[in-house]
């Protein structure tokens, strides 16, 4: 079966994604965990440290700057399932608005990101990078103010690792994961309308729902 951008936006509408084995493979299999990690939108985990470095503002945070760059960033370590044609229907879609990346940079350095799509009120993060440290929790902490800011009601990361649980993603199961996902697909969320928040008022806000 081919890949296309509508059958990628069916299967998220559905509860499932593509992985390939390896950056080589050319074939696509379709993932339905029995167990979903989400992030609750009013339960993201910011440390002091991180907190720190947030006020810190040594970074530019940007939104849809560097789509490809950063997916290509994901993908550059030794054993991804981005292969080539995943690849290129992620650029498809974020062409048609269904895929956004949100970049942390260190002057014109890209040093961390997060990108994924968005259907309804659902964002589906797919992967992030960090090429300093805690870039990619910054990347983390302005994506989770933009979905509560635009009206998103569902934040799924797919599966559940000991990093996100630290940052206050927890573990569903598959059928808890739908029922979610059929709500969040009746409403609309709008992922570029809101403006960047100061990092002091990212962690007003961040604080406040914590």
């Amino acid at each position: 079966m081919s890949l296309t951008p509508d059958l990628l936006l069916h299967a998220y509408s559905i509860g499932v994604f593509p992985m390939a084995e390896h950056r080589e493979d050319e074939e696509v299999f379709w993932v339905d965990p029995k167990h979903r990690g989400i992030f609750p939108l009013d339960g993201f985990h910011i440390s002091r440290s991180l907190a720190k470095t947030i006020r810190r503002a040594d970074y530019a945070v940007s939104v849809n700057r560097a789509f490809s760059d950063v997916v290509m960033a994901c993908a550059d370590r030794t054993e991804t399932w981005i292969n080539a044609e995943i690849f290129a229907r992620y650029q498809d879609l974020h062409a048609m608005g269904h895929a956004h990346s949100l970049e942390v940079w260190d002057q014109d350095r890209l040093v961390g990101g997060v990108y994924g799509v968005s259907l309804g009120g659902g964002f589906f993060g797919e992967s992030m990078f960090s090429r300093q440290r805690d870039t990619s929790k910054i990347a983390l902490a302005y994506l989770m103010d933009r979905l509560r800011q635009s009206g998103f009601q569902l934040c799924d990361t797919q599966f559940l690792t000991p990093h996100l649980a630290s940052l206050g993603a927890i573990e569903i199961s598959r059928a808890a994961y739908k029922a979610r996902l059929q709500l969040a697909l009746e409403h609309e969320a709008d992922f570029e309308a809101p403006q960047l928040p100061s990092p002091t008022l990212l962690l007003q806000r961040m604080t406040q729902t914590s």
